[in-house]
């Protein structure tokens, strides 16, 4: 496995998938391929943020049906699957300035158990006054889990939102806990890199196959040149999984000229589903006000 030879390009159908109102975003997809699915086909799990998340389907994974309104109030979704049992981790509110990292249970999907805590703010530099765990990424390595994770959060003044500051990783020798955090945070804020200058934003992770080599999809948070925010997809790796680097000072996806991804590209999704290579992503296409979608791009040789 080497993604790094890899080049991404947009599917030309983007946008994907549009917010349904009264929501004005879709965003954090985490994605179940037809060799995983309970039923062959794709399945595709995002926020909104007054619909909370919701549940697509597709025969293709490029032309999705929304199933249902929604599932429950959360944001931020992940799902990992182990013996024919999906968990899905989310963030949930705890209370007006905190957040947890919570999971659900399903066998096919639709049928969720009732959400429980799996990781909660403890340490300094997750946030003061509001205290934050977000973004959740599971993987199992070695017959231990790594649960990674945001915290903390940066202001976009141009945005009137937040966005994560530090990702944490947390390990468990059970999927659903309890977990121990590393003390220290993996990545934080930056100016080198640049893309990074403001926040560390979300991370995916792949574990190594036979070569020991880890990868991770980082989409960091700065601020350009012109005082903008702004957020950019970059591949980053690791030989074990805790210090990482950036594997390019050019992103695999940024922010275009114009159009739907315009002012921001960010939380995704990446999934190898017979031997193609898929990233899919939201994007912003302004800044106060603006509308988040979901898209795809593929990585090819």
């Amino acid at each position: 496995m080497n993604l790094e030879t890899l080049t991404w390009t947009d599917h030309p159908e983007n946008p994907l998938i549009e917010p349904s109102k009264p929501d004005w975003m879709i965003a954090d997809p985490s994605v179940v391929t037809p060799a995983d699915s309970p039923d062959g086909r794709w399945h595709l799990f995002a926020n909104g943020i007054i619909l909370g998340i919701q549940h697509f389907a597709s025969d293709d994974g490029v032309h999705w049906t929304r199933e249902g309104k929604r599932l429950f109030l959360g944001i931020r979704p992940y799902l990992f699957k182990e013996n024919d049992v999906f968990f899905l981790f989310y963030e949930k509110g705890a209370s007006l300035n905190r957040s947890v990292i919570a999971v659900r249970k399903s066998r096919d999907l639709k049928a969720w158990s009732e959400p429980v805590t799996v990781l909660e703010p403890s340490l300094a530099w997750e946030g003061k006054g509001l205290r934050t765990n977000g973004n959740p990424c599971l993987v199992k390595h070695q017959d231990r889990y790594r649960l990674y994770f945001s915290a903390g959060w940066v202001f976009l003044k141009d945005c009137l939102f937040l966005e994560p500051k530090y990702i944490g990783v947390a390990e468990a020798d059970a999927i659903d806990g309890p977990y121990r955090k590393h003390p220290d945070f993996l990545i934080g804020p930056s100016h080198d890199p640049f893309f990074r200058n403001l926040g560390a934003g979300s991370m995916k992770v792949i574990p190594p196959d036979e070569d020991g080599t880890w990868y991770a999809f980082n989409n960091g948070i700065y601020k350009d040149a012109a005082g903008k925010s702004r957020s950019e997809i970059h591949l980053l790796k690791s030989e074990d999984g805790y210090a990482w680097r950036v594997v390019s000072k050019q992103p695999l996806l940024a922010p275009t000229d114009s159009g739907w991804k315009r002012a921001l590209v960010y939380a995704m999704h990446v999934v190898n589903y017979g031997g193609e290579w898929r990233m899919y992503y939201n994007a912003r296409d302004g800044w106060f006000i603006g509308k988040e979608r979901i898209g795809l791009a593929v990585g090819k040789l």
